[in-house]
């Protein structure tokens, strides 16, 4: 019979619904904008759909699925994994996604004018498709066997052979830390995220030295060119910022939990960083809306002219705008 849910309970799930109702609706607004608008139809944005679309994934399953785990039904040991990795492979997703748009802004300041015979719309999908093929792999990496099964099954005697058991469902009961540590942590976020850091860096310091020397480029007016660019690249590296704020408390309170077993984590500590990691996916439509124009601009079209019910002559104002 199932437990009654707790006070507690009840306050992290109302949470974990709110932070779902600004998420889903957010970055399915991303995605419509990218659809609806020619001005959005570049690299960069194909890979801020693809990061958007994890974020929806996030809304949509991964908080239904971690309201699941923190309620503990009783299940079969793969029944509670296949709960457990959804959120292990959006995750990967989001980190490439951030990574190819870290390189596209990279190609652009970096090769203006053979950029796009560089970066094809074409590449780009094959790119995606690399993306969440990589994330399938890494994320469903505890269903190959990475996993808490035969620790378990020694911790209660059973015989591993023909025994399938039924156990409380939860994460850490499931997955081994030391996948997370040193193979998911380690090898597939970090990495990852100082390379990022070091490409953002080595923008910046491209667009200064641009701007200084007022290079020629594929624009006529260097400049604004440039000037653009940074705009943009300030924005997309507030995203990264906001990632890796979000989701390094969590992975540090694994590396914790693996290498200090003693150590007492306070619970409030680990809802927090699970609040996080999920608010994430709610940050980011917010960051586009504030900083980025274009987006700003096609927001506000979709918003006239389908729920305020304004004029075609608006709506043909708005589309005009986003071309600049």
């Amino acid at each position: 019979m199932a437990h009654p849910v707790s006070a507690f309970q009840a306050a992290y799930i109302s949470i974990e619904v709110l932070i779902a109702l600004v998420s889903v609706p957010g970055n399915i607004l991303v995605i419509w904008a990218v659809k609806m608008n020619q001005a959005l139809r570049d690299a960069t944005f194909c890979f801020i759909v693809s990061l958007a679309v994890a974020d929806v994934a996030v809304g949509a399953l991964v908080i239904p699925l971690a309201i699941i785990i923190n309620i503990g039904p009783q299940t079969e040991f793969y029944s509670c994994l296949m709960v457990a990795c959804p959120v292990l492979i959006l995750t990967e997703s989001s980190i490439l996604a951030l990574l190819a748009i870290a390189v596209d802004r990279y190609l652009r300041v970096k090769i203006p004018v053979r950029y796009k015979s560089v970066v094809t719309p074409q590449r780009a999908v094959v790119a995606i498709a690399c993306c969440w093929i990589v994330s399938f792999l890494v994320g469903l990496t505890p269903m190959f066997g990475w996993n808490n099964l035969n620790k378990m099954r020694r911790t209660q005697e059973l015989n591993a052979s023909h025994t399938e058991f039924v156990i409380k469902c939860q994460f850490e009961t499931v997955i081994s830390m030391e996948y997370m540590v040193y193979f998911n942590f380690f090898v597939w976020v970090l990495p990852p995220l100082l390379l990022m850091l070091l490409i953002y860096l080595e923008v910046f310091n491209l667009i200064r030295k641009q701007l200084n020397k007022k290079v020629s480029s594929s624009s006529n007016d260097p400049q604004k060119y440039y000037g653009k660019e940074l705009k943009i690249a300030k924005s997309l590296a507030l995203v990264l910022f906001l990632f890796v704020l979000s989701w390094l408390p969590l992975h540090i309170l694994n590396c914790i939990t693996l290498f200090c077993p003693s150590c007492e984590t306070p619970h409030i500590l680990t809802y927090i960083a699970i609040f996080l990691t999920h608010g994430n996916s709610a940050m980011n439509p917010i960051v586009y809306a504030f900083r980025i124009k274009k987006f700003r601009t096609a927001f506000l079209q979709i918003w006239n002219q389908y729920f305020c019910c304004k004029t075609n002559k608006n709506a043909s104002t708005t589309t005009a705008e986003l071309g600049n």
